[in-house]
């Protein structure tokens, strides 16, 4: 069974995707960053190997992961704080 990613964030060929991960203390998340390229037969491949020209890209990509993982924190925070409604 696959999980779908919690969120992906893109510029240009470069991708930062979100995993959610449980644990007994709570939720936790981590980041994967993915190149996209297309390979001799004109197919497309995904690699975790960055060039010089992708160093800044994936800085900001890195930056845009973690305000949105610090904006999801707190909304599991709020969460597991409030009762559910019935």
């Amino acid at each position: 069974m696959t999980t779908a990613p919690a969120h992906k964030i893109r510029i240009a060929n470069l991708q930062a995707v979100i995993w959610r991960n449980s644990s007994e203390k709570g939720p936790w998340y981590s980041v994967q960053v993915k190149r996209s390229y297309k390979n001799g037969d004109d197919q497309w491949r995904e690699t975790d190997a960055m060039g010089y020209d992708d160093v800044l890209t994936a800085a900001k990509l890195l930056d845009q992961a973690h305000t949105w993982i610090t904006e999801q924190m707190a909304v599991d925070r709020k969460a597991r704080k409030e009762p559910v409604a019935a």
